[in-house]
């Protein structure tokens, strides 16, 4: 059984650990985390307010960091450096030259390493992958896709409203529709932006252009408490396929409008779309990866540098 550990016991680990806890092959014996208070609900494990500490004592398979974006590259090379595998919360870094210093590390140390970055299994963005690549309804010829919300308030030390520590809005937000982008598509060939930038929010609409088709997006921080949305839309030449307030519709040219949410019943053509937990997807992959002794190739360096890349130019 792999040893786990945590470091960082903030919003998203509330996402990593009950999956942790559900599989047969890990065993989550360690957080970390300098926040006292957030390790409280966590008597039976070992728990540790010093990153150096936990590493010493404990001989862990595996680390999952989930602390503030301007530590993971830090971190993760100082797990490496112990022959620790690691998987990592989005974005590596703020920093291109980062990502070859983490994969650099990795190799020399022969460990495993990953970014999580979510939506590359998230089944309805796996669908929309899977109908570009397989050129079923024809050629794609526009998409749009939203990430909005209210600025964050809740963060340790205030650090995602820091732009040198967080990034803002293109590196918490949109960062995971650009990843997927890359990682669909490849870099685009050029890109338009409109940002309403100020202290208390921040709101940006890119407009990425590619040889055959465009893509529109959006993301905010918006200073109203507006609820978190997450959504996209793409036309291809024969279909659209939507996912929209938590529903994954396809509409086709012939009139046929199918529900793929959750693998609804019925005839859905061949599509399935089944159930599942993205996080939980991710998470089960990397293990994997660590059974198996095979390297997350669901991930590339050369995708990571190229979304820090327009991200920084943008």
């Amino acid at each position: 059984m792999l040893k786990v550990g945590m470091a960082g016991i903030g919003g998203i680990s509330g996402a990593h650990i009950p999956v942790w806890e559900s599989m047969e092959e890990t065993e989550l014996v360690a957080l970390c985390d300098i926040r006292t208070e957030r390790l409280e609900p966590y008597s039976g494990k070992h728990l540790y307010t010093d990153f150096e500490e936990m590493l010493d004592a404990e001989q862990l398979d595996i680390l999952d960091i989930c602390l503030p974006t301007y530590l993971h590259a830090e971190y993760a090379i100082r797990a490496m450096e112990r022959g620790i595998h690691v998987i990592c919360e989005k974005p590596i870094s703020l920093k291109a030259e980062d990502v070859e210093r983490v994969y650099d590390t990795a190799r020399r140390n022969k460990v495993k390493f990953m970014v999580a970055h979510v939506l590359r299994f998230w089944p309805e963005y796996m669908l929309l992958k899977e109908l570009c690549d397989s050129g079923k309804y024809g050629k794609l010829l526009s998409g749009s896709m939203s990430r909005l919300g209210g600025i964050p308030k809740w963060s340790w030390d205030n650090w995602m409203a820091d732009e040198k520590r967080s990034g803002l809005v293109p590196y918490d937000l949109h960062i995971h529709d650009l990843d997927f982008l890359v990682y669909a598509f490849g870099a685009p060939k050029s890109t338009q932006l409109h940002r309403a930038k100020r202290p208390e929010q921040d709101y940006m609409n890119v407009v990425y252009e590619y040889p055959d088709c465009f893509i529109s997006t959006e993301a905010s921080w918006y200073a109203a408490p507006y609820p978190f949305t997450a959504s996209f839309r793409f036309q291809f030449e024969k279909a659209i396929l939507a996912y929209e307030r938590e529903q994954c519709i396809l509409y086709e040219e012939d009139g046929k409008v199918t529900d793929l949410t959750e693998a609804a019943e019925g005839d859905t053509g061949g599509i399935n779309l089944p159930k599942s937990d993205a996080y939980a997807n991710e998470i089960r992959y990397f293990t994997g990866c660590v059974l198996e002794d095979r390297f997350p190739e669901r991930v590339k360096p050369e995708e990571l540098e190229a979304v820090i890349r327009i991200l920084n130019a943008l």
